[in-house]
């Protein structure tokens, strides 16, 4: 059964400056350049919170949010509130639409079968966002999940509360507008309780910070007296349906630095797959991609004058080679055979290290100008997944190749925050 709470929100106040300049992208998506920018923005950027420069960022950030806190540039909302929060967004020459829920979400380990993961974690990153709630005793980000609601309850209550006027509206640095709903009535609250209480939920973003928050809350409990109603329990989480027509997944692409497209890897390769010749553009590459978008394909680029198409000759000839559990939907995921038969088998590059060995990027134009510019030997393209399937895959206990799924946009961070501090109750 899905617990979610109301919360009190910490958030900016009007002393804090327009909000466009103190928004951010989530900590992991930021990178050196992008912390500058968002450094020179504002003095009370949210990036100071989540990602400081200073060398003792755990306790600069806890300084800085008991700062603001005592200066009035952070305050801690009265009354306990869920948020509807809404992204509009321009993709493919469309505008997309899509809203979920902030509210405090109890934290279930994974062997409840209420939350899911989707991908595979790694002890770094959980070791960092373990260290910063320890030290700023705050869920400073949303985790980021779906859940399915065919009848709709969950879509309609947004689209009653969206009717009225927006608490926040702002667009960011990537042209995303923002618009947050804050819903602090006890019936209506109780009726999008109902809504999810018989729901599964699957992580879409944020697997690190959730399984960092299960830590933290077992650690709570093994130190002082607590109750079901200790904030730390809960996490602070974005929750949208399935069924959302917004619900966007972007492809990630896969850059290899260390290995080249031998001939005899062609030979391999061609035992598998149809292999087609193509221009190597941004147009030509994704046509062949999208008018193959029902079976198992991806293009291959070297930085020569031809790019390759890779389509799946046979699915049986794959499924003993794949490493993906037991689901036959798993079997015939994409990035799967990329991973299991391309990189693994034919090519035999063993273990692949994030940046040391593989990139990973989102657009095919950067794919190709990496490997333009020497940054990487090849790229190989895939098409998205669908929410729906990732949905599915996720309740069977599957995890996917990391760096599988980007729903697209992130939740934007530096909009509420949630007090987990031990006195905290919900």
């Amino acid at each position: 059964m899905v617990d979610i709470r109301p919360f009190r929100a910490i958030r900016y106040t009007e002393q804090a400056g327009d909000p466009k300049n103190l928004i951010t992208q989530p900590y992991d998506k930021i990178d050196n350049d992008l912390q500058k920018e968002y450094y020179k923005k504002s003095a009370y950027n949210y990036c100071r919170l989540i990602l400081p420069m200073e060398e003792n960022k755990y306790e600069i950030a806890r300084q800085r949010t008991q700062k603001w806190m005592r200066e009035g540039i952070l305050a801690k909302d009265e009354e306990p509130a869920v948020f509807v929060c809404r992204q509009e967004f321009e993709l493919f020459g469309r505008t997309c639409i899509r809203t979920g829920l902030i509210a405090a979400l109890r934290l279930y380990p994974y062997n409840e079968n209420v939350v899911f993961p989707h991908e595979v974690t790694y002890e770094e990153p959980k070791a960092d966002r373990l260290n910063m709630l320890r030290t700023v005793q705050k869920d400073l980000e949303p985790v980021f999940l779906i859940f399915s609601d065919p009848e709709k309850r969950a879509i309609n209550f947004f689209a009653e509360i969206t009717k009225t006027q927006p608490l926040i509206e702002v667009e960011d640095s990537f042209r995303i507008k923002h618009a947050v709903w804050r819903v602090v009535d006890s019936q209506k609250i109780k009726l999008v309780q109902k809504a999810l209480e018989g729901k599964v939920l699957v992580i879409t973003d944020g697997h690190h910070r959730y399984e960092s928050a299960l830590a933290y809350r077992d650690e709570r409990r093994m130190q002082e007296e607590w109750t079901e109603d200790s904030a730390f329990n809960f996490h602070m989480s974005y929750m949208v349906p399935v069924q959302d027509e917004g619900l966007v997944v972007l492809p990630t692409h896969r850059l290899l630095k260390k290995f080249e497209l031998a001939s005899d890897t062609l030979q391999k390769l061609s035992k598998f797959f149809a292999i087609s010749e193509i221009d190597p553009t941004v147009e030509a590459l994704e046509g062949f991609l999208e008018s193959h978008k029902k079976e198992h394909v991806f293009c291959v680029y070297d930085g020569s004058k031809v790019a390759y198409g890779l389509l799946l000759r046979n699915e049986k000839t794959v499924s003993e080679l794949v490493n993906a559990g037991d689901s036959k939907k798993a079997h015939l995921l994409d990035v799967v055979i990329l991973r299991d038969v391309v990189f693994k088998t034919i090519m035999d590059t063993g273990e692949l290290k994030i940046d040391e060995d593989i990139l990973y990027v989102g657009s095919t134009r950067s794919a190709l100008e990496k490997v333009d510019s020497g940054e990487a030997k090849l790229a190989f393209l895939v098409n998205c997944i669908d929410p729906e399937t990732v949905w599915q895959i996720a309740q069977k206990h599957e995890r996917l190749p990391e760096k599988s799924t980007d729903f697209y946009p992130k939740p934007v961070s530096g909009l509420t925050m949630m007090d987990i501090a031990p006195e905290e109750k919900l």
